[in-house]
């Protein structure tokens, strides 16, 4: 019965298993984020903890996404198992120092399966990624944009109390 449900597949194995690598990484940044959230919750940085509440949101939101589409295309979808969170955090702005390399992190990761798939020819997955290829610019954009604002405004005096206030408005809106 497996070797039948695989014939039907409209994935590869190794996509699947790239795939399924991506749900785990998704869940693991979601679980970071809410990390973050609760980190500057607890030091006074409310909207900043808003702002990290908000990215944990959309990455659950993408892991199902990749989750059902694993599943969609006949695959085995796996529900990942998420340990070692850093929970501490020594600074304010390593905070998003983080979650600009957990961003990074992730587009390395969506650009590795797409480049598989281009290789495969799995013409439907690429397209499936190119929504995410878009998105991953945004991400990046918010998270460089929030790491400029401790340059810019800086952390002395109120600095953090500006920064945790700008944080939230940080737009991205390229249409290209």
């Amino acid at each position: 019965m497996k070797d039948l449900m695989r014939i039907k597949s409209l994935i590869s194995t190794e996509i699947e298993a790239l795939l399924n690598k991506q749900v785990q990484k998704e869940a693991q940044s979601s679980a970071i984020y809410l990390a973050m959230a609760s980190w500057c919750n607890r030091n006074g940085y409310d909207y900043s903890s808003a702002y990290f509440f908000k990215q944990a949101e959309e990455e659950r939101e993408h892991q199902l996404k990749f989750f059902k589409y694993i599943l969609d295309m006949g695959g085995n979808a796996i529900s990942p198992e998420i340990t070692g969170i850093k929970q501490e955090y020594n600074a304010f702005r390593e905070v998003f120092e983080d979650a600009l390399d957990q961003e990074i992190s992730v587009t390395q990761s969506i650009n590795n399966i797409y480049g598989t798939c281009l290789r495969m020819q799995d013409f439907v997955t690429m397209e499936f990624l190119n929504w995410f290829l878009k998105e991953q610019r945004e991400e990046e954009y918010k998270a460089r944009r929030a790491l400029e604002l401790f340059e810019v405004i800086g952390e002395e005096g109120t600095g953090r109390w500006q920064i945790d206030k700008h944080v939230g408005d940080i737009k991205y809106d390229s249409e290209a």
